[in-house]
């Protein structure tokens, strides 16, 4: 009897599937038939020259992607039609099931190819009152004998403000709240929203014109009271939340998409708490990535299909202005626990981390301080930015502290609530300086580390030394130096906005 129980769990174990899932928008697929939707460059046979000949390209290059994705199902944004989705599909005939939605007034709309089974497909209306709105297209699909649902979404641009974008998230929101708990989900494609939308979108006056709410994040729920779910404490909430896969990867690799040579993140797969509950379908953790080739994305660049000049032509070169995104699932019936980021208790593993409780960092010294703000490091480790919450600190001294909030501004670490503090012993500050003679203060890993011995001349805005330059920053403009002034930096802030390091002057005393 035992030995036929274990042959049964071990056939569970080897039937049990793993699936991969990605999202990709293809950037404007369009077919040969006019229809008068169309943007004008992709009329075609016209002098924009989308023609046979470019759309095969543009069909070989797409494929070319999916080839080396290998995904079981691909989510696709920025289809024109069901024609052009089965000239993909042609292309590549392992995908024996598609899905297409759109409005017949939008020019684009989205799609699916899959190697399973498509069961239903459920139309979710944004706005009926406009004929370009794109609505959200649900596919069931049956794997493995379960059903999973992939609610495919193309969300307004930003070209539009955020009340644009709630819309698409309050009718979707509204949809899968009225689903069992224990169904299966997840919400994906481009929706013109970076995962911490609330944090980058909120000095922007044009985009908020919601107070400060935002679709993603307090809609959807991805975050509740300023804090990003996660997968410890995604069960513990009395209404629907979702956890957002861009928190798996470091800070400075969230992208899949450049604007202005900054990262955004527009492109989402979205999960719901039933992913994680050990259960029919599961999300395998750490599993999410985004595809990033040399031939797609190089030198900072991501290769985005070439459309040139006022007349806007084709040059039938190029891929797309995304970078694809995956994840992978599975149907193992194994309950399996989560390998969550242990508390290591080091300033590094706080850059990794979207929301602490009762974090501890020990060995903490206090290198500097400003009012009711600090930067503390560890011997051998990071530095990172006390905001607001280091009144009872005192520059020399190390600590032990309790970390409960963390926030990232512009791409800044910060620390902002602590507590409880103990205090150790004192020691030298300055010998946790970098001099920055000795080191890439344009290293992303250098952040919120306090710089000495870096002298040049301040013009413009910008320091300039030997042959670079970084900008120098101050909140009160009375600090920066003259221009033209030569400048030899003695303890300042190396920070960073938008992703492009800066220096941030809090005293005078910073340089001379």
């Amino acid at each position: 009897m035992k030995l036929i129980l274990l042959i049964f769990i071990i056939n569970i174990q080897l039937n049990a599937l793993n699936f991969k899932v990605a999202s990709y928008n293809v950037e404007n697929l369009f077919d040969l038939l006019y229809q008068k939707t169309e943007y004008n460059e992709y009329i075609p046979n016209t002098k924009s020259k989308w023609n046979q000949k470019t759309l095969d390209i543009k069909l070989q290059n797409i494929s070319k992607v999916l080839k080396g994705i290998d995904a079981d199902i691909v989510a696709l944004q920025e289809v024109e039609s069901q024609d052009a989705l089965k000239l993909l599909q042609k292309l590549n005939p392992k995908y024996k099931y598609t899905d297409f939605l759109k409005n017949e007034d939008s020019a684009v709309g989205v799609a699916i190819l899959s190697k399973f089974p498509i069961q239903s497909s459920t139309k979710i209306e944004i706005d009926r009152f406009d004929k370009r709105s794109r609505p959200a297209l649900l596919t069931t699909f049956n794997i493995d004998g379960k059903k999973f649902h992939i609610l495919n979404t193309h969300w307004s641009s930003k070209k539009h403000p955020e009340s644009k974008r709630i819309r698409y998230a309050l009718e979707i929101y509204k949809f899968v709240k009225g689903l069992d708990e224990k169904v299966d989900y997840i919400i994906l494609g481009d929706l013109n929203s970076n995962y911490n939308e609330f944090q980058t979108f909120r000095f922007d006056k044009k985009l908020n014109d919601t107070d400060g709410i935002t679709g993603i994040n307090q809609i959807l729920n991805t975050t509740i009271d300023k804090n990003f779910i996660d997968k410890n404490n995604i069960h513990n909430f009395n209404k629907r939340v979702h956890y957002n896969t861009w928190l798996e990867l470091s800070t400075h690799e969230r992208f899949s998409y450049k604007f202005r040579k900054q990262n955004n993140t527009p492109d989402n797969i979205i999960l719901s708490p039933a992913l994680f509950d050990n259960t029919n379908i599961d999300y395998i953790d750490k599993s999410f990535y985004v595809y990033k080739p040399k031939h797609l994305y190089s030198n900072g660049k991501i290769n985005r299909w070439i459309i040139k000049g006022k007349g806007r032509v084709h040059l039938a070169k190029g891929y797309s202005d995304h970078l694809p995104i995956v994840a992978t699932f599975t149907t193992n019936k194994i309950k399996h626990k989560i390998d969550h980021t242990k508390n290591t208790n080091s300033i590094s593993t706080l850059y990794d981390l979207d929301t602490v409780q009762n974090y501890k960092i020990k060995d903490a010294v206090v290198i500097y301080k400003f009012a009711n703000n600090a930067i503390i490091k560890q011997k051998n480790d990071r530095a990172i930015y006390l905001y607001n919450c280091a009144k009872d600190l005192q520059v020399g001294n190390i600590y032990d502290l309790s970390v409960s909030k963390l926030d990232s501004f512009y791409g800044l670490k910060e620390i902002k609530q602590i507590d409880s503090i103990r205090f150790k012993k004192k020691d030298e500050a300055t010998k946790y300086f970098l001099d920055a003679e000795k080191t890439d203060i344009f290293n992303p890993k250098y952040q919120n580390e306090i710089i000495t011995n870096l002298s040049g001349i301040y013009k413009e805005g910008f320091l300039y030394f030997k042959d670079k330059k970084i900008r120098l920053y101050a909140k009160d403009k009375k600090l920066l130096p003259n221009e033209g002034q030569n400048v030899t930096i003695t303890a300042a802030h190396l920070g960073v906005f938008k992703n492009k390091p800066q220096i941030i002057l809090h005293k005078k005393s910073d340089y001379k």
